[in-house]
């Protein structure tokens, strides 16, 4: 479904609470995004529209929302410069730099990614991901950097979407996080929702949970460093956050990781002194069928050289 169609969103309640509460917990909404959806009346509770947040719904309560299109400014392009790995008529994969975003939204209405795209591709670009987000086929968060693609004709986004819904995209991490891990290779499979105790946060949830989504991540110890490690993760699955959450899932936050992290005290002074803010992950590699042509591309980044500076500052 196109993005600017609206959805539709139904279940049942899992636990007993005022419905605003009850919702965010049963889906991946936030509280304050239910409480605007049911003052608008866009919430029915067992077939009745609700609203009132405060309305008190017991567990097995089954409830419809109804998501609106999203309403957003459109990009506007801007003459940003562009590390540009591969182009052609229907795609253009992008190296992009840490401290990027990758499109406009509220806090970063323009300086993004989409902003520059739409100044290198004079606007043409897929229109699937709607005004503020066309060609945007998937996400890397701000401060990673690293490859990726983005779609120019409507054709080769529904492609590129289809290999990521199928998991055939391949996509390579290095990552720099905390300690040594116990195994030299493993993989984290979990679930991975929006997080209780703080909505900015994703986090991993109970294996039977309702919410969130299946994430598998495959990791390989590279070199063994000074109280941390480098590593390789290969992505099964794209959830938000993913990498991040999953290292620290197992005790191995990723080092400067603002959100999720726990730098080793020894560690500090070195990322203060290297001026080092952001999450140590560089997206290192894609590989995948050509979305019009069926030809298997494979695209190679080397890592940026604030990770390189940490990597040899850390080296035992």
């Amino acid at each position: 479904m196109a993005e600017n169609a609206g959805i539709t969103i139904s279940g049942q309640i899992i636990a007993s609470d005022r419905l605003d509460k009850a919702l965010a917990d049963a889906t991946d909404l936030s509280r304050a995004r239910i409480q605007a959806l049911i003052a608008e009346g866009r919430v029915a509770i067992s077939g009745q529209i609700e609203t009132s947040a405060k309305a008190k719904v017991p567990d097995g309560t089954r409830f419809e929302i109804s998501v609106p299109p999203p309403v957003e400014a459109e990009a506007r392009p801007q003459n940003i410069p562009l590390n540009v790995v591969f182009e052609d008529e229907h795609l253009i994969i992008v190296n992009k730099s840490a401290g990027m975003v990758v499109h406009p939204a509220a806090g970063n209405p323009d300086g993004t990614l989409v902003n520059a795209l739409l100044h290198h591709c004079k606007g043409q670009l897929s229109g699937i991901g709607g005004v503020a987000r066309p060609g945007i086929v998937h996400r890397i968060d701000k401060d990673t950097s690293g490859l990726l693609v983005v779609a120019k004709s409507d054709k080769a986004h529904e492609g590129l979407a289809r290999q990521f819904k199928d998991h055939s995209i391949e996509r390579r991490y290095l990552a720099v996080c905390g300690g040594h891990l116990r195994n030299s290779e493993g993989t984290i499979s979990t679930r991975i929702g929006r997080s209780d105790a703080n909505r900015k946060k994703m986090a991993v949830l109970d294996k039977n949970s309702s919410r969130g989504k299946d994430a598998v991540t495959h990791y390989k110890l590279l070199e063994k460093l000074k109280s941390a490690s480098l590593i390789e993760c290969r992505l099964e699955t794209g959830r938000t956050h993913q990498v991040r959450v999953h290292c620290a899932s197992i005790g191995h936050a990723l080092l400067g990781d603002p959100l999720y992290g726990r730098t080793p005290s020894e560690l500090r002074r070195i990322l203060k002194d290297l001026g080092f803010e952001r999450q140590a992950l560089h997206a290192a590699s894609l590989g995948f069928e050509h979305p019009i042509s069926g030809e298997w591309l494979e695209f190679e980044s080397e890592l940026p050289e604030d990770m390189q500076e940490l990597i040899d500052q850390t080296t035992r």
